[in-house]
């Protein structure tokens, strides 16, 4: 799958997402193309490469030729016309759902800040022409950069205020922070605004919060620039975008853990038994050598939450151990499927692994190749190797 992953140790805008984008390799001339689907005319888009503390990144920017024209026609934009001017372009069905949710995340946060209806609230600077592109366009990007999923760093946030169409807001400004509700966000001492309401909304909107960055192939690598320079930190937003490694499904369970030198041998296999009974995932036995050289037996059983009060019960129940030991564990696992096949010895369960969506491991079900085995008076290993190349023929 892949992936685009944002760092925000500057924070995030719209023209630095869109930018970054560019950088790591979509091309400016497409994204002119695109956007020649939306009614929106009088501007121009600029590119130039700079420089910030060292790093040289792209610095994407709108230009609105008659800029006070632009801003008495478009300040009073609403939540349906930009809505309208997106649904009625011939964009793709894709980007345009994005960019209206974007819109209308946005939306929902103006309007608890003016304690309003998100229909009622008037976009002002964010309806303007060069939000309108820097969100369509960063969409539009995603897509042709064919970003399957997007993650963001914590957010660094700025300090002071910031001048805006209703006066001076503190930064970061009221809606940046309600979109960033239930996020990681990390505030600094530097005073300009490191993350913007266009920013914040589409990371927040298309991504998802991370603490680093998941493990990758790294394909490409993009720097969208800030419009001014920041003395403490370059003011970059970092995209890395690749292919994830692998898929596995992840969780986590308890191991659950006791040694015992006192017990005698068969009644190991009982215990084992009534702790699968009470809902263990997994149980085994290991020789130990214990204090004093004596030996012993580790007993180790793997069990869900759910089932971890009754698994101990059992363990001091049906042993002679004074204590135990249980500590959280991670796993990873092959997503798993249950399979009927039919083979030349009748129909046989299978368990199979896969990984990616490609079988990686294949096991028979012993009950049902033991059964067949009995009955035929065949080798046990021969149903075994039936199942597993009938399995083998299975799709996907």
């Amino acid at each position: 799958m892949k992936i685009a992953y944002f760092d925000c140790f500057s924070g995030a805008s719209g023209d630095m997402i869109l930018g970054a984008l560019i950088d790591a390799g979509f091309s400016l001339d497409k994204l002119a193309e695109e956007l020649k689907k939306l009614e929106t005319k009088n501007y121009e888009l600029d590119l130039k490469k700079v420089i910030r503390s060292g790093i040289a990144g792209t610095k994407f920017d709108v230009i609105i030729p008659d800029e006070k024209t632009d801003k008495k026609n478009n300040y009073r934009r609403t939540l349906k016309d930009i809505t309208k001017i997106i649904n009625g372009s011939t964009l793709s069905e894709d980007v345009k759902r994005d960019s209206v949710k974007i819109f209308e995340n946005l939306a929902k946060a103006e309007a608890k800040v003016h304690n309003a209806s998100p229909d009622d609230v008037h976009f002002h600077e964010v309806g303007a022409i060069d939000s309108i592109i820097d969100i369509v366009g960063s969409v539009i990007a995603i897509y042709d950069l064919k970003i399957e999923k997007i993650y963001f760093s914590p957010i660094r946030t700025g300090t002071g205020f910031v001048k805006c169409h209703d006066g001076e807001f503190p930064i970061p400004a009221p809606a940046t922070i309600e979109l960033l509700k239930g996020y990681h966000v990390i505030g600094t001492n530097i005073k300009h605004e490191l993350i913007t309401p266009t920013g914040a909304a589409i990371l927040t909107t298309l991504g998802e919060n991370v603490e680093m960055c998941p493990e990758i192939s790294l394909l490409q690598v993009g720097y969208g620039a800030g419009s001014y320079k920041i003395s403490q930190i370059p003011n970059l937003l970092r995209v890395m975008i690749g292919e994830t490694i692998s898929v596995c499904e992840q969780d986590e369970v308890w191991m659950v853990e006791t040694n015992i030198d006192d017990m005698p041998g068969e009644h190991f296999g009982y215990l084992l038994e009534k702790v699968l009974e009470s809902g263990a995932l997994d149980g085994y036995i290991t020789p130990v050598q214990m204090k004093k050289s004596r030996p012993g037996i580790l007993i180790s059983i793997i069990v869900d939450d759910a089932n971890l009060s009754k698994v101990e019960d059992v363990i001091f129940k049906q042993s002679t151990t004074f204590g135990i030991r249980k500590y959280k564990v991670g796993r990873n696992k092959l997503s798993r499927k249950l399979v009927d096949v039919q083979t030349e010895f009748g129909i046989i369960k299978v368990k199979m692994g896969m990984l990616n969506g490609y079988i990686k491991n294949i096991s028979p079900e012993h009950e049902d190749c033991k059964k067949i085995a009995d009955d035929r008076g065949l080798p046990l290993k021969l149903v075994y190797n039936a199942a597993i190349k009938a399995a083998q023929l299975v799709k996907k």
